[in-house]
């Protein structure tokens, strides 16, 4: 099975459905933060590992503790998808935080930044005619 055949794309949304699933119903560690969110997963096409993107709303300090509960909850997550989903073997999952959205919520900031100090700047020159 090639890395981007349609059949490992399938996978992986499944798996990152299921993951979702499982880390916001069924953890009960106090450490995974209520605002987790699986951004992506990336099973390896031979189905041996997995490596979910982990992304937590929130300062870098959730973000640690939530891969901290994360990995301590790995067995129990790795049974769950092995019942939940039907697959010749079940993937070793990586935690791997993911800071894409924050990331694009700053450059979000910055682009309003740099747009309110041109309007301001055009308000400005439109004053002075």
């Amino acid at each position: 099975m090639r890395k981007n055949s349609i059949k490992n794309i399938r996978i992986n949304n499944e798996v990152r459905k299921e993951l979702s699933n499982i880390i916001s119903n069924e953890v009960k560690d106090p450490r995974i933060s209520g605002l987790t969110s699986v951004t992506d997963v990336y099973v390896a096409p031979d189905l041996k590992t997995c490596k979910a993107y982990i992304s937590v709303l929130g300062d870098n300090n959730a973000l640690n503790e939530t891969i901290d509960g994360l990995n301590s909850a790995k067995a129990f997550i790795r049974t769950r998808i092995a019942k939940t989903i039907n697959l010749r073997n079940t993937p070793e999952i990586e935690f791997i935080p993911d800071d894409s959205i924050e990331y694009g919520v700053r450059m979000s900031k910055l682009i309003d930044d740099v747009k309110k100090e041109s309007e301001s700047v055009n308000d400005e020159s439109e004053k002075d005619e």
